[in-house]
């Protein structure tokens, strides 16, 4: 063999792509699987596959299952683990305890941060955008578990998927314009065509808690099923006070999941034993009017909200709610009525210090914040 010819061979067994039979191609991990997801993958997340079915737990149940940065970072691997595993036939989000699913973002981080630097809302959207197209666009039927309290961003996650049981205590809304927001993340553009327009800019308008009853009759779930369980057993149409000594634990009530597990269970089995491409496309063609909607607006509201929280309404309403009071829409209202202003808490940045030079200083500040010269 001439030089030249074992020159070519050996260049070509080095170039040869890999036997996936052989033991050294086993050693090396495969970029399209899912990584392991052992104790420490995940600190706001519970995942765990069985039986063909992948659970996601939102795990913050002292937060009410609020996510934050971090969680919707985990939210996104967890379901891009669940979308390249074919072990996994169907995808259940839930949140843990019995009091809540989801509340949507922790506002005690919109107040703390990104009041502070709304520079950074835009790139905490595009995570958010992550979680929810991850839901859309994983091929695999999902199903939202209603465990509790399903309002702001956690109906928007819930409105993500594709099938939906609720338990018989819970109830559904949206908060955005009650704590200075716009609930543009999935409630704007799809409540509409989930429950007509009416219906909608009730949720939307008023923020109006939808109790597990109306929101099966309104179509906002699939299935809901009983949870409130008395002296007697499992109350089929639980009023409101049966459902606050339940969910208190008062005089032998109590919250049972148990029924809500079963349906739950039901539907990803019944999902199991359809064909799995057949589901997928036609999840993606059912998906047409929510992908037409979300990507006509999300980009938009990505800039807006991410602007947005440089003004006045989203500084007071994150606050407020943290330190747990009313926030001061009423005064923000009349400022406005008397020609002020409703956008900057100290009015328009427009004066100037003629002792230091300091410029932009608010128009309400009697003197200067920088070197306190009488303005």
């Amino acid at each position: 063999m001439s030089k030249r010819t074992a020159l070519l061979r050996r260049l070509m067994e080095a170039s040869a792509l890999p036997d996936p039979a052989s033991p050294s191609s086993e050693a090396s991990p495969d970029p399209i699987r899912p990584l392991p997801s052992g104790p420490g993958r995940f600190a706001d997340l519970l995942y765990e596959v069985r039986d063909g079915v992948a659970r996601i737990t939102l795990n913050r149940p002292l937060a009410y299952n609020a996510y934050t940065t971090s969680t919707l970072h985990e939210l996104i691997g967890a379901l891009r683990d669940a979308t390249f595993d074919d072990r996994v036939g169907v995808i259940v989000l839930t949140g843990a305890g019995d009091r809540a699913f989801c509340t949507g973002g922790d506002v005690k981080e919109y107040a703390s941060r990104y009041t502070v630097r709304p520079h950074d809302y835009w790139k905490y959207m595009a995570l958010f955008r992550g979680a929810v197209e991850g839901l859309l666009r994983c091929g695999k039927p999902t199903i939202a578990r209603l465990n509790g309290i399903t309002v702001g961003g956690g109906n928007e996650l819930h409105s993500a998927c594709d099938l939906s049981v609720a338990a018989s205590h819970i109830y559904i809304g949206q908060v955005g314009v009650g704590v200075g927001s716009v609930a543009c993340g999935g409630a704007t553009q799809w409540l509409p065509i989930t429950v007509g327009d009416r219906r909608a800019r009730e949720m939307l308008l008023l923020n109006e808690r939808i109790p597990a009853a109306k929101a099966l009759d309104w179509g906002l779930v699939s299935r809901v099923a009983p949870s409130v369980r008395g002296p007697d057993g499992l109350v089929a149409e639980p009023s409101a006070e049966e459902i606050e000594r339940a969910v208190k634990g008062r005089n032998g009530w109590r919250i049972d999941l148990g029924p809500l597990d079963d349906t739950v269970a039901e539907l990803a089995q019944r999902l199991l034993g359809m064909f799995p491409e057949c589901l997928r496309y036609t999840k993606q063609q059912t998906n047409f009017w929510k992908e037409l909607a979300w990507h006509q607006t999300v980009g938009h509201a990505q800039d807006w909200l991410s602007l947005h929280f440089v003004s006045l309404e989203p500084n007071e309403g994150m606050r407020a709610f943290a330190e747990k009071r009313p926030a001061r829409v009423r005064e923000i209202r009349q400022a406005l009525a008397e020609g002020g202003n409703g956008e900057f808490p100290f009015g328009s940045p427009v004066r100037n210090c003629a002792s230091c030079g300091a410029t932009g200083l608010p128009a309400d500040f009697p003197y200067c914040g920088r070197c306190g010269h009488r303005l």
